[in-house]
């Protein structure tokens, strides 16, 4: 039988996008999710492809795993508790999703020695003030008692344990720490920002920025990252390393409420919001998120080709799609 590529969280936002593409390149793909943030319907349009199983489960409840691990060519680990509202609101879910799945992932994958690409955040770099994060910064985490900061700590030790597999058991392993992907499928659920403007504006809703709307961010698109992940996949040199994949353009949330509203064509006012009033007392966020990337570029030879203007009008357009659908 050939191989496959086993993907945790392939129904989710990331995860389906990755699953078309390699579908679309001959791959067999097996997708482990258990659908607490995905869903089936991001992978409405390969849902009937041969080369493509689904198996509904957590990846440490998952009893076949043994036996799909035996059979994979490589693991794109994308399971993850995700968005900020998700971490405030349940820190035991988000410390014990990131913490305990990737362990299981990891000590599955080590039996066969099957390489891992592992999906990291580029929330463990904290409170930086860095103009722009390299791998081999060092962090600056908040205080224990500021839940907002679980996310970071659970994915920083995810990281250390993936790297430990690397060392003692010859688990080849490459850290990819994501800086905003953004796109089609992609909910405001969570809290993720650019969804949620582009839902407030198209219903003609006031834009809600939280804070001052000062701190900035560099958004991606998921086609983009998809490009990628696929290469350093398919990179030797990747191995063991830590890579930073998002995209340089920044901007602050202000001025991306700004564009979305004038993009969408509506007539939304801004509404700014306080970090106490949107998430809890006390809630720290960082200023500036702005990768460095040239290790990416180096290894892969790749650079985020799709503009801020392009996202846009990308997650609009799915915003329209999925409502006539629904």
């Amino acid at each position: 039988m050939s191989k496959h590529v086993l993907i945790t969280g392939g129904a989710g936002f990331i995860g389906s996008h990755l699953v078309e593409r390699l579908l679309a390149e001959g791959k067999r793909v097996v997708v482990v999710d258990d659908f607490s943030t995905g869903s089936r319907a991001n992978l409405a349009s390969v849902q009937n492809y041969p080369n493509l199983r689904v198996v509904a489960s957590k990846v440490s409840l998952c009893a076949e795993l043994p036996e799909l691990m035996a059979q994979a060519e490589s693991v794109i680990h994308l399971a993850a508790a995700v968005g900020v509202e998700l971490v405030v609101q349940s820190p035991i879910r988000t410390i014990e999703t990131n913490l305990h799945e990737s362990e299981v992932i990891l000590a599955a994958a080590a039996v066969h020695r099957v390489p891992v690409l592992f999906a990291s955040t580029s929330e463990v770099y904290g409170k930086s003030a860095r103009p722009a994060f390299r791998e081999d910064d060092d962090l600056l985490i908040g205080p224990p008692t500021l839940g907002r900061w679980s996310y970071a700590c659970s994915k920083l030790m995810d990281e250390f344990l993936a790297l430990a597999y690397l060392r003692e058991r010859g688990l080849p392993v490459t850290i990819v720490r994501l800086f905003n992907t953004v796109g089609p499928r992609q909910t405001g659920q969570y809290g993720m920002v650019l969804p949620r403007f582009v839902s407030a504006a198209q219903a003609g809703r006031p834009v809600r920025v939280y804070g001052d709307g000062l701190q900035t961010r560099c958004f991606c698109h998921v086609l983009d990252t998809v490009e990628a992940l696929m290469r350093l996949r398919a990179c030797p040199a990747a191995s063991g390393e830590v890579v930073n994949v998002g995209s340089e353009q920044e901007i602050t949330m202000r001025g991306l409420a700004e564009e979305v509203v004038r993009l969408v064509g509506s007539t939304s006012t801004l509404e700014f919001v306080p970090y106490d009033a949107a998430y809890a007392p006390g809630f720290e966020d960082m200023r500036r998120r702005r990768p460095d990337i040239s290790k990416l570029q180096r290894l892969t030879g790749f650079s985020p080709r799709r503009s801020l203007t392009e996202i846009v009008h990308a997650v609009a357009a799915g915003n329209r799609t999925s409502r006539a659908g629904s």
